[in-house]
């Protein structure tokens, strides 16, 4: 074991930082932030940097899910009130349980086609677009055409493959327009487009982070629960975050609801018919 140790490099502070090249006295550079006592790292190393950094495992992660899940609304607050440094980016919290969710989806769920009342796609029963695209768009119907002629199960395969590889993006970038939307319903609050913006980057990342356990826990009271927290989980935050009447908060969370869900129905509709057409 003596042999090892004495096998180890010996790590020596730099007088100047290797990064930036400014003078350091301390085992850290004052005007980069790198370490000056540097050392070939170990896989372990490269790990732990994964999760500290990445992955925010160390603290970080664990008091962010405590107020994103158990607390609706404080999270956002928290951020609101400059409590920022011990907690998760915004983006990154949301990037985080979005990515997650479509990858659950995608390996640990079922996504099995529905069909109409004689066993066809539903796809299929609607895709009689000759009489509106036919003069207009000849080579748009080409395509709806060869669509059409595809076997069935290649049908499934082109859908499920452009759901996963559009949809995701197509949600993501429904997040300004939730932001937006809130910013119109909460007009005269003097709240800005940002803060709005923080609140659905927050709220969407809670409802992808259900939904994935959802998906994972199949049972039928985890899910129910599950279900009912998320149902009620963007009004709590919207009275914790904004304030006002209940009953003014109710009337707002059934139009951003009706809104997200048309928005969210036009963005997956808009992108599998881009996947499939351009297929």
């Amino acid at each position: 074991m003596r042999h090892r140790r004495d096998r180890e490099p010996t790590v020596h502070a730099s007088a100047t930082c290797r990064n930036c090249g400014a003078a350091v006295t301390d085992n850290y550079c004052a005007h980069c932030g790198q370490e000056t006592r540097l050392h070939v790292p170990t896989a372990f190393e490269f790990v732990h940097e994964f999760i500290s950094h990445y992955v925010a495992l160390e603290g970080k992660l664990w008091q962010t899910l405590k107020l994103l899940v158990l607390r609706p609304g404080a999270l956002t607050a928290a951020y609101l009130a400059g409590q920022r440094q011990r907690y998760v980016l915004p983006l990154r919290v949301f990037l985080t349980f979005s990515i997650l969710f479509f990858a659950v989806l995608k390996y640990a769920g079922h996504m099995e086609p529905r069909t109409g009342p004689q066993g066809r796609p539903v796809a299929q029963e609607n895709v009689h677009l000759q009489t509106l695209w036919g003069t207009r768009f000849p080579s748009v119907l080409q395509r709806v055409d060869r669509f059409n002629a595809l076997p069935t199960e290649q049908k499934i395969q082109l859908a499920t493959s452009g759901f996963f590889a559009y949809v995701p993006y197509a949600v993501f970038l429904l997040m300004p327009l939730f932001a937006l939307y809130l910013k119109l319903l909460y007009l005269g609050s003097g709240r800005r487009y940002g803060e709005h913006l923080l609140f659905a980057l927050h709220t969407n990342a809670f409802a992808y982070f259900a939904l994935a356990w959802a998906v994972l826990l199949p049972w039928g009271p985890v899910r129910m629960a599950l279900g009912a927290w998320l149902l009620v989980y963007l009004p709590l935050a919207m009275q914790h975050v904004y304030g006002g009447r209940k009953s003014a908060t109710t009337l707002r969370w059934l139009v951003l609801g009706t809104l997200h869900m048309i928005s969210i129905a036009v963005a997956i509709a808009s992108a599998l018919s881009y996947a499939l057409l351009h297929e």
